[in-house]
């Protein structure tokens, strides 16, 4: 525990915080450093017309949400755990693979060039220069070293601003997504955090910003060792809407596209169910009425995730504060999952 201003507050919290302090500031650094790789990572792409993003925890929901984005710029990418693709590979013949790991030391990499080794056209994402992953293969990496606090936050950060530097090498403009980097907003959580103080778990859901509902899923599950799963808007639809009502939170995440109808109607379909519910909203559309909004602007694609991340991430801290004395603070779990 340390002390701060006569106030007793977690170790792993204060750690947390200190790397959300930083994370924007790291975020355009690591964009700034990346051109250069980032380019070659871009014909890689160009040739191939095929991409693969392979990493666990946090990294695999990096993948899921920047799925979108590379298939926007007609690359047929695909997003699946690492350990699945040990388990049961697909084809990489003829395909790009980005491999994610913040720490670049995970039991899964360490497996993955024992007994893969290095195919054509693999590249890593890491926050640490020194690691296996980057001794290995081409690797970004994330300005500022290695995130020691547990569960993720600057890492996830990092790690998309370094997606949206080989993004803007394919023709994506990235000012917007630096744009909200370099604004530091605040978000208010409180409201959002209030609403779900009496769930005793929750769902996270969205549609084309369903990887930062995955993201925000796992860190809820982390810091406040409450059950909280994510499910993709429409899989929530096919059956899981039973387990709606009172002690279930429906947290959702909106942004300016084609899909922000679809959420919308969620939000109106779990308030009739009696869930409390809570919209990270970029869409710019009207707030829908029952549903705690946090409202973040007027955002999409990248800049959609810089603008919902923040929120998601003081909305977790303000989840986990409720129900733990120790937030931060694994009990189960090591910061570098080192077995399997």
């Amino acid at each position: 525990m340390t002390k701060d201003m006569n106030t007793t507050r977690p170790t792993g919290l204060v750690a947390i915080e200190y790397e959300m302090s930083r994370q924007n500031a790291d975020a355009i650094a690591s964009f700034d450093a990346a051109s250069s790789l980032a380019a070659t990572i871009a014909a890689s792409l160009r040739k191939n017309g095929r991409l693969l993003l392979l990493g666990m925890g946090g990294s695999h929901a990096v993948g899921r949400a920047v799925e979108p984005f590379y298939r926007a710029l007609g690359i047929d990418a695909v997003a699946i755990p690492l350990s699945e693709q040990l388990g049961q590979p697909l084809p990489l013949s003829g395909k790009t693979v980005l491999l994610t790991s913040q720490s670049g030391e995970s039991a899964e990499v360490l497996r993955w060039f024992a007994e893969v080794g290095v195919p054509a056209d693999t590249f890593g994402l890491t926050l640490e220069g020194g690691s296996t992953l980057a001794r290995t293969v081409p690797s970004l990496v994330g300005a500022g070293g290695t995130e020691k606090a547990f569960a993720a936050t600057r890492s996830l950060t990092l790690s998309f601003a370094l997606h949206l530097a080989i993004l803007s090498a394919l023709g994506e403009d990235a000012e917007p997504a630096l744009a909200l980097l370099r604004s530091e907003r605040q978000p208010d959580v409180k409201a959002a955090v209030d609403a779900l103080a009496d769930v005793g778990s929750v769902v996270t859901s969205g549609r084309r910003l369903q990887g930062v509902a995955e993201a925000i899923a796992l860190g809820l599950t982390e810091l406040s060792r409450v059950p909280c799963f994510p499910l993709e808007g429409g899989q929530l639809r096919h059956g899981p809407m039973e387990m709606l009502g009172p002690k279930m939170g429906v947290v959702l995440f909106r942004a300016r596209d084609e899909t922000a109808e679809f959420v919308t109607r969620m939000a109106i379909s779990a308030l009739e169910a009696g869930s409390p519910v809570v919209v990270f909203d970029a869409s710019g559309q009207v707030p829908v009425e029952g549903a705690v909004t946090v409202d973040v602007g007027t955002a999409s694609d990248m800049a959609a995730v810089f603008a919902l991340l923040p929120a998601g991430q003081h909305f977790m801290l303000g989840f986990a504060g409720m129900r733990v004395e120790d937030v931060g603070t694994p009990v189960r779990s090591t910061k570098i999952t080192r077995s399997e």
